[in-house]
Protein backbone atom coordinates (compact mmCIF):
# COMPACT_ATOMS: atom_id res chain seq x y z
CA UNK A 1 0.00 0.00 0.00
CA UNK A 2 0.88 3.47 -0.84
CA UNK A 3 -1.40 6.30 -1.09
CA UNK A 4 -2.29 9.20 1.19
CA UNK A 5 -4.27 8.40 3.92
CA UNK A 6 -8.05 10.05 3.78
CA UNK A 7 -8.90 13.48 4.76
CA UNK A 8 -11.16 11.89 8.11
CA UNK A 9 -12.81 14.06 10.98
CA UNK A 10 -14.83 12.25 13.67
CA UNK A 11 -15.57 13.17 16.81
CA UNK A 12 -13.33 11.58 20.28
CA UNK A 13 -15.02 9.91 23.23
CA UNK A 14 -15.70 13.96 24.50
CA UNK A 15 -17.29 14.88 21.64
CA UNK A 16 -14.36 16.82 20.73
CA UNK A 17 -13.25 17.15 17.17
CA UNK A 18 -10.09 15.08 15.52
CA UNK A 19 -8.80 14.54 12.18
CA UNK A 20 -6.44 12.34 10.70
CA UNK A 21 -4.35 15.14 9.52
CA UNK A 22 -3.95 16.46 13.62
CA UNK A 23 -1.55 13.43 13.98
CA UNK A 24 0.96 14.33 10.71
CA UNK A 25 4.51 13.85 11.91
CA UNK A 26 3.64 10.60 13.48
CA UNK A 27 3.53 7.19 12.59
CA UNK A 28 -0.93 5.72 13.09
CA UNK A 29 -2.40 2.89 13.01
CA UNK A 30 -6.02 3.65 12.53
CA UNK A 31 -7.87 0.42 14.09
CA UNK A 32 -11.22 0.03 13.05
CA UNK A 33 -13.36 -2.02 15.68
CA UNK A 34 -16.67 -2.71 17.48
CA UNK A 35 -17.46 -4.01 20.74
CA UNK A 36 -19.78 -6.90 19.36
CA UNK A 37 -17.18 -8.49 16.67
CA UNK A 38 -15.07 -11.04 18.92
CA UNK A 39 -11.67 -11.18 16.64
CA UNK A 40 -11.65 -7.13 17.41
CA UNK A 41 -12.09 -7.27 20.91
CA UNK A 42 -9.43 -9.76 20.55
CA UNK A 43 -7.00 -7.73 19.30
CA UNK A 44 -7.37 -5.00 21.52
CA UNK A 45 -5.39 -5.65 24.47
CA UNK A 46 -2.26 -6.55 21.83
CA UNK A 47 -2.92 -3.36 20.74
CA UNK A 48 -3.34 -1.50 23.69
CA UNK A 49 0.20 -3.16 25.08
CA UNK A 50 2.17 -2.29 21.72
CA UNK A 51 0.59 1.54 21.96
CA UNK A 52 2.32 1.46 25.65
CA UNK A 53 5.49 0.32 24.41
CA UNK A 54 5.71 2.71 21.42
CA UNK A 55 4.02 5.64 22.29
CA UNK A 56 6.68 7.75 23.42
CA UNK A 57 8.35 7.39 19.78
CA UNK A 58 5.79 9.17 17.53
CA UNK A 59 3.22 6.57 17.44
CA UNK A 60 -0.30 6.67 18.04
CA UNK A 61 -3.28 4.16 17.42
CA UNK A 62 -6.34 5.63 16.81
CA UNK A 63 -9.42 3.09 17.84
CA UNK A 64 -12.52 3.92 15.49
CA UNK A 65 -15.87 2.09 16.61
CA UNK A 66 -18.04 1.88 13.73
CA UNK A 67 -21.59 2.14 14.45
CA UNK A 68 -22.11 2.41 17.91
CA UNK A 69 -23.87 3.86 20.43
CA UNK A 70 -21.52 6.68 22.24
CA UNK A 71 -22.59 5.01 25.77
CA UNK A 72 -21.40 1.79 24.80
CA UNK A 73 -18.24 2.42 23.38
CA UNK A 74 -17.19 4.51 26.85
CA UNK A 75 -18.15 1.99 29.13
CA UNK A 76 -16.41 -0.63 26.97
CA UNK A 77 -13.05 1.54 26.91
CA UNK A 78 -13.20 2.61 30.74
CA UNK A 79 -13.67 -1.22 32.08
CA UNK A 80 -10.83 -2.52 29.40
CA UNK A 81 -8.72 0.37 30.33
CA UNK A 82 -7.46 1.16 26.65
CA UNK A 83 -5.26 3.98 26.58
CA UNK A 84 -4.77 5.02 22.69
CA UNK A 85 -7.47 7.69 21.57
CA UNK A 86 -10.91 6.18 20.68
CA UNK A 87 -12.96 7.98 18.34
CA UNK A 88 -16.58 7.16 17.69
CA UNK A 89 -18.12 6.85 14.32
CA UNK A 90 -21.72 6.50 14.08
CA UNK A 91 -22.49 6.78 10.80
CA UNK A 92 -19.45 5.04 8.87
CA UNK A 93 -17.61 7.60 7.78
CA UNK A 94 -14.55 5.52 8.16
CA UNK A 95 -15.75 3.03 6.11
CA UNK A 96 -16.28 5.00 2.85
CA UNK A 97 -13.12 7.05 3.88
CA UNK A 98 -10.58 3.35 3.90
CA UNK A 99 -13.33 1.79 1.04
CA UNK A 100 -13.87 -1.40 3.46
CA UNK A 101 -16.60 -2.99 5.34
CA UNK A 102 -14.93 -5.22 7.22
CA UNK A 103 -13.95 -5.12 11.05
CA UNK A 104 -11.26 -5.38 12.47
CA UNK A 105 -9.32 -3.13 9.96
CA UNK A 106 -6.32 -1.57 10.05
CA UNK A 107 -4.23 1.04 8.45
CA UNK A 108 -0.70 2.17 9.47
CA UNK A 109 -0.05 5.27 7.93
CA UNK A 110 3.72 7.03 7.77
CA UNK A 111 5.24 10.42 9.38
CA UNK A 112 4.20 11.64 6.15
CA UNK A 113 1.00 10.50 5.84
CA UNK A 114 0.90 8.00 3.45
CA UNK A 115 -0.92 4.54 3.93
CA UNK A 116 1.63 2.04 4.01
CA UNK A 117 0.28 -1.09 5.41
CA UNK A 118 -3.56 -2.45 5.64
CA UNK A 119 -5.09 -5.62 6.55
CA UNK A 120 -8.27 -7.10 7.80
CA UNK A 121 -8.41 -9.34 10.41
CA UNK A 122 -6.90 -9.45 13.78
CA UNK A 123 -3.48 -8.57 14.36
CA UNK A 124 -0.85 -10.29 16.73
CA UNK A 125 2.22 -8.96 18.51
CA UNK A 126 4.39 -10.58 16.02
CA UNK A 127 2.91 -8.87 12.96
CA UNK A 128 3.09 -5.40 14.66
CA UNK A 129 6.98 -5.76 15.43
CA UNK A 130 8.08 -7.39 12.31
CA UNK A 131 5.39 -4.71 9.79
CA UNK A 132 5.11 -1.71 11.85
CA UNK A 133 8.33 -1.46 14.29
CA UNK A 134 10.57 -0.68 10.76
CA UNK A 135 8.02 2.32 9.84
CA UNK A 136 8.32 3.98 13.35
CA UNK A 137 11.73 3.50 13.17
CA UNK A 138 12.33 5.29 9.88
Amino acid sequence: ADYPAPNLTLNDLDGNPRSLSDYLGQVVLVNMWATWCPPCVAELPTLNSFYKDYSDGGFVIIGIDDGEELGVVKDYVARTGLNFPIWADPTYLSESAFGTMNLPSSFVSDRQGQIRLQWVGAISRDMLEKYVVPIIEQ
